[in-house]
C-alpha cells in the first residue's frame, strides 16, 4: 500500500509541476507580448487549461497533505477514538462522493469531443477531462488514507513530510 501511495504522489508531484510550468511559460509569453506590442491569442486559453490540470492533480496532494479545508474544531476535542472514527468517515465520504461524480463526469468530458477551444484548436474534452482527473485523483487519494486507517498503518492525519519528501 506504502509503495502505491508513495508512485502516486510523484506521479501527482511531476503531473503538477509540469502544469505549473506551462502555466509560467504561458504567462512570460503574455508579459513579453505586450512589450512587443500584443500578447499571442491562445497564451490567454493556454493559461487557463494549465490552471485546470494544476487543480487537478494538485487536488489529490492537497487531501494528503492536509492542506484542504479541514473542519476539525469539534472533530480533534472529542474524547477517545472519536477522532479517528471521524477522520475515517470523512476521507470514506469524500471517495464516495467522487466516485458518485465520476459519471457525470465522464458525460461531460464526453461532450467536449464535439466542441474546440477558440484560440487553439483543440477538443474540449482533454479539457473537460481534468474533471474526471480531480474527481479521480481525489478518490484515490482519500481511499488510499482510509485503507492506510484501516489497515493500522495511520491515524488519518496528514503525514509529516520533511526534508526531500516535503
Amino acid at each position: 500500500m506504502q509503495r502505491f501511495v508513495s508512485l502516486l504522489v510523484r506521479f501527482s508531484r511531476l503531473a503538477t509541476g509540469i502544469a505549473f510550468a506551462v502555466l509560467m511559460i504561458a504567462v512570460l509569453i503574455q508579459i513579453a507580448g505586450r512589450f512587443i506590442g500584443s500578447s499571442p491569442v491562445w497564451t490567454e486559453e493556454l493559461t487557463r487549461f494549465a490552471l485546470l490540470y494544476l487543480a487537478a492533480f494538485g487536488v489529490g496532494l492537497s487531501f494528503r497533505n492536509g492542506d484542504l479545508v479541514n473542519v476539525d474544531l469539534v472533530c480533534e476535542s472529542l474524547p477517545g477514538a472519536w477522532p479517528a472514527r471521524l477522520r475515517l468517515f470523512s476521507a470514506l465520504a469524500t471517495a464516495a462522493l467522487c466516485l458518485a461524480l465520476i459519471a457525470p463526469a465522464w458525460k461531460y468530458t464526453s461532450i467536449g469531443v464535439m466542441q474546440t477551444s477558440p484560440a487553439l484548436g483543440w477538443r474540449m474534452d482533454f479539457m473537460h477531462a481534468t474533471m474526471l482527473v480531480l474527481l479521480v485523483s481525489l478518490a484515490v487519494f482519500a481511499l488510499a488514507r482510509a485503507g492506510e486507517m484501516l489497515l493500522g498503518g495511520a491515524d488519518g492525519h496528514a503525514p509529516r513530510v520533511t526534508g526531500e519528501n516535503a
